[in-house]
């Protein structure tokens, strides 16, 4: 049975800059970081108040193909890779503190059917949902 989600992976850029955004920008933490050979790296973070789900911040790379990873490459320098959502208690105000540290968003806060919506970049360019949610129907969206 399964009974959660326990890793999710981020493709980025630079793994270094990437871990020093997610915890001195966003508030994470080091979870683990250890070369496991042949250039590969295992390095996670994980959210404070969810502590059961890391996020795997890796480079495109084996096992996947050269052209695969030239595909992720480009979209991440397009800034086309989503990353996470991430839920948030204010949504302006989580804006305001995050544009406040460098953040750059693609979309300011903004009124949904479910709530408060603001899309933010990390430092690799990935799209990172910030959501202030509000229960909802399917009949808000018609």
């Amino acid at each position: 049975m399964i009974t959660n989600i326990s890793i999710t992976s981020v493709f980025v850029k630079d793994v270094d800059a990437s871990k020093a955004f997610y915890i001195d920008v966003l508030g994470f933490e080091e979870h683990t970081d250890v070369a496991l050979g042949d250039g590969y790296r295992w390095c996670t973070v994980k959210h404070p108040n969810q502590p059961e789900l890391e996020v795997h911040l890796t480079i495109p790379g084996p096992p996947y193909s050269p052209g695969m990873v030239a595909e992720m490459n480009r979209a991440l320098d397009d800034g086309g890779m989503f990353a996470l959502g991430l839920r948030v208690d204010d949504c302006q105000k989580t804006y305001d503190e995050l544009r406040a540290k460098g953040v750059a968003f693609i979309q300011t806060p903004e009124e949904r059917p479910y709530g408060v919506e603001a899309v933010a970049r990390d430092n690799s360019g990935n799209w990172m949902v910030l959501v202030e949610p509000r229960a909802f129907n399917p009949a808000d969206f018609a």
